[in-house]
């Protein structure tokens, strides 16, 4: 069975979202939809695997471009806070006119976990992918010196590929120059990576009164706070070696949920679906088939 793609735009919080929606024969009912949401420096393209997988399960799958990234528009103020994906993400739910599941991977589903915390009646069901509250801050600090390293731009795009190899050198698969260039742009003879290099200033920071290490920490405490409303299925991936998300700290997120549930992929690190997405998708699937009621 073949799944079909169309690109829609969504309407967010003052910016338009690029997305890509999948469906196939078997999507049946206008409930079952899922919405991806990628972590910072991505681009929908992340989950494209996935998304087939879905529809060719009987779901909608929806994976859109966070502002400043991919094709969705940049902020014009430069602002990139969570009140801002917070809202962006209120808006298109209310676009969708349906709960979905959202799925969100590192800065995503701490979006979906805050938005979800603060209107319950947002989403059906909620994974975080590689995310929780509480992270630890060496390995969210080497996430955003990968993204820092390559805001000057790339030689050729062999070169972007070679930076994406020496920062996951466990991955079983290597990445390729094809799936690279969804997420590349090329300007004067130079390739860089197709996100608003302003989207750095809220993550992480060089010291501990930096304003991006403050926003760290208002975030934090503003998710833990969230966690502890949640009432809708909830399922937390960790990638097994992840130097983002820690044992503990799944546990405490599990502490704080009643019913939540966790698996662990193997030989996956802090991007889970590329590393293993089809152990990623396997257990994405069954989440939905055993936990979400539908609600038609």
């Amino acid at each position: 069975m073949h799944s079909n793609t169309e690109t829609i735009v969504l309407r967010g919080s003052g910016v338009d979202l690029v997305a890509d929606r999948w469906t196939s024969s078997r999507t049946a009912k206008a409930d079952q939809t899922v919405l991806l949401l990628h972590g910072g420096g991505q681009t929908r393209h992340a989950w494209r695997s996935t998304c087939d997988r879905l529809a060719r399960t009987g779901w909608t799958a929806i994976a859109m471009d966070t502002r400043g990234h991919g094709e969705s528009d940049w902020a014009s103020d430069g602002q990139y806070d969570m009140d801002d994906y917070v809202a962006d993400l209120r808006a298109v739910v209310q676009t969708l006119e349906v709960r979905p599941v959202i799925v969100g991977a590192s800065m995503g589903g701490l979006t979906a976990l805050i938005a979800q915390g603060e209107d319950p009646s947002l989403a059906a069901g909620l994974v975080l992918v590689d995310v929780v509250p509480r992270m630890d801050p060496r390995g969210a600090d080497e996430v955003t010196s990968f993204m820092r390293d390559g805001i000057n731009g790339f030689d050729s795009v062999d070169q972007a590929v070679a930076a994406v190899a020496a920062y996951n050198p466990h991955r079983r698969t290597k990445p390729r120059p094809g799936g690279i260039l969804k997420n590349l742009r090329e300007r004067g003879g130079r390739w860089y990576w197709h996100w608003d290099p302003r989207v750095l200033d809220g993550h992480g920071g060089e010291s501990a009164d930096s304003p991006a290490t403050n926003k760290a920490a208002r975030n934090e405490e503003r998710a833990l706070a969230a966690a502890r409303t949640i009432t809708v299925p909830l399922l937390v991936v960790r990638g097994q070696q992840s130097n983002v998300v820690s044992p503990d700290g799944v546990q405490e997120l599990l502490d704080l949920i009643p019913g939540a549930r966790s698996i662990e992929i193997r030989g996956a690190a802090h991007m889970v679906a590329g590393d293993d997405n089809d152990v990623f998708s396997i257990g994405l699937s069954n989440f939905l088939e055993n936990h979400i009621p539908s609600e038609s």
